[in-house]
């Protein structure tokens, strides 16, 4: 039989004597998760697999208790193939495990009357807890309270760690990879928070200091004084402000001086060739939604026709990002790779069918690409499955690059991202419409409205694109997306 405990937590986070199960409604925040079974046809539901939560003293956000069981399922073949690459979980882990019936009293007064908290568990886990409640004919716990860290912290700390999911919150703070067990997610989620909200403390406290834009300055500054400003720094925004809205960066560099033990990363800013490394670095960072360019020139600095891209400056690069995680980039020239391609056909346009983990759509167009594209775009594509492939990832890749029609066409996704501005989501690639005439006008969108833009990318309409390909590796699929951060849709 799987062992069933409830443990208290000392000072050196060691499980020691079993507790009995905690009295429902206590002052604790349950951090929760559960790991479930991976549908395989429509129809089919989610099946519980495990359920594992920890016990949180609000006031000095340390685990006092914690609680994990394997649940296993009424027909153990739901416990699929892609299930078990999902959790790892599999039919033997389960087979011996209690039904849900059993455990559901201990489950109940570790939730029932709290605060809950995790990661995206309005939209997943909520849904799965009450479902398997209703299953055994029982009312399921009701909350104090919700705390969902994915909103939460896709509003306040922004994109900067990418899609906000824990795994790549989790590589943003070098906390390690996610291991998708319940008990494990639950204690990397509250390692994650703590770190989302030391960083904001920071930023408030030093608005002035700890910002790409002030560091950006300051290194112009400082190579301006030695003479030989690089011709590739751009000037600061003078309308940039430090508000949250501009989803600014920390870095670790306070005052031009390095901390020791930053990963024995060195820059001299007074080093006119490191110093433009280091704005090429934080340029690459503000490509990432950020940067406002000149609607009125040809493309963003940067940006690269297919024909000016050379396959052999091309390669996978890892890199520290600030002081944690590694940053996985593609390269041309030592500089980040941004793409840009004029008169792509849609194909398909925009659609509803697939939501994101904070419940928006998952916006996408799919475009034909011209040959000489097609064949940089494959380059990245197998330098980035090896690169994979030998960092001991086992995920299944999935080809940038699909065919279409009968004459087998290239197409690839373009993706459109959102983020969150106050209590509405925009788009965070900026759209513009080309008149005949040849004059170009910036679209404004209040909000995100998907039947709208979906007339915009209408099947047959042409676009100018520009796109960078970013590396993605997430529970067990891996491969490129490409981010549009710029679409110029022809008018007929």
């Amino acid at each position: 039989m799987a062992t069933t405990s409830v443990t208290a937590t000392g000072e050196e986070d060691v499980a020691t004597a079993a507790l009995p199960a905690p009295v429902a409604g206590g002052p604790e925040i349950a951090f929760f998760d559960v790991e479930t079974s991976v549908p395989q046809r429509t129809g089919q539901g989610y099946a519980l697999l495990e359920f594992g939560a920890i016990l949180v003293c609000p006031r000095r956000l340390v685990e006092v208790a914690c609680y994990a069981t394997l649940v296993r399922p009424n027909d153990l073949g739901v416990v699929s193939a892609a299930s078990v690459r999902c959790n790892g979980i599999t039919r033997d882990a389960v087979a011996g495990a209690p039904g849900f019936r059993d455990v559901a009293d201990a489950v109940y007064d570790v939730l029932h009357g709290r605060v809950w908290a995790g990661h995206n568990i309005v939209r997943f886990d909520l849904p799965r807890i009450r479902e398997a409640f209703t299953e055994i004919g029982r009312s399921p716990p009701e909350p104090k309270g919700t705390i969902d860290t994915l909103p939460l912290l896709t509003q306040r700390f922004g994109r900067r760690a990418g899609d906000m999911k824990m795994a790549s919150l989790a590589n943003y703070f070098g906390l390690g990879r996610q291991k998708h067990r319940s008990l494990d997610d639950v204690r990397m989620n509250l390692d994650v928070l703590k770190y989302c909200a030391t960083v904001l403390f920071l930023e408030a406290s030093l608005p002035e200091v700890l910002t790409v834009e002030n560091l950006l300055e300051r290194a112009i500054t400082r190579s301006k004084a030695n003479g030989a400003t690089s011709p590739e720094a751009p000037k600061p925004d003078a309308t940039s402000s430090p508000d949250s809205s501009k989803r600014q960066r920390t870095v670790s560099r306070v005052n031009n001086s390095i901390p020791d033990g930053d990963n024995q990363e060195t820059v001299d800013l007074a080093t006119n060739n490191e110093s433009s490394q280091l704005i090429s670095h934080i340029e690459e960072m503000k490509l990432d939604g950020t940067m406002k360019m000149d609607a009125s020139s040809s493309g963003y600095s940067g940006f690269l026709e297919p024909q000016d891209v050379s396959t052999v400056c091309i390669k996978i690069c890892v890199a520290p990002s600030y002081q944690f995680a590694q940053r996985i980039s593609i390269r041309h020239k030592d500089s980040p790779l941004h793409l840009c391609c004029a008169a792509l056909k849609v194909q398909f346009g925009v659609s509803t069918k697939f939501l994101d983990n904070a419940g928006r759509p998952k916006l996408n167009i799919v475009v034909d690409i011209p040959e000489n594209l097609c064949k940089v775009l494959e380059f990245c594509d197998g330098l980035a499955q090896r690169s994979s492939q030998e960092s001991g990832s086992t995920s299944d890749w999935r080809p940038l690059i699909k065919k279409y029609g009968y004459v087998n066409h290239p197409t690839v996704r373009l993706n459109i991202p959102t983020i969150v501005s106050g209590d509405a989501s925009v788009y965070s690639t900026d759209i513009y419409q080309k008149e005949p005439s040849g004059n170009i006008q910036k679209l404004a969108f209040s909000k995100v409205d998907t039947a709208e833009l979906d007339s915009l990318f209408a099947q047959g309409n042409k676009l100018d694109a520009f796109f960078s390909p970013e590396i993605y590796d997430y529970q067990q699929n891996a491969g490129i997306r490409l981010v549009a951060k710029k679409l110029v849709v022809h008018s007929k």
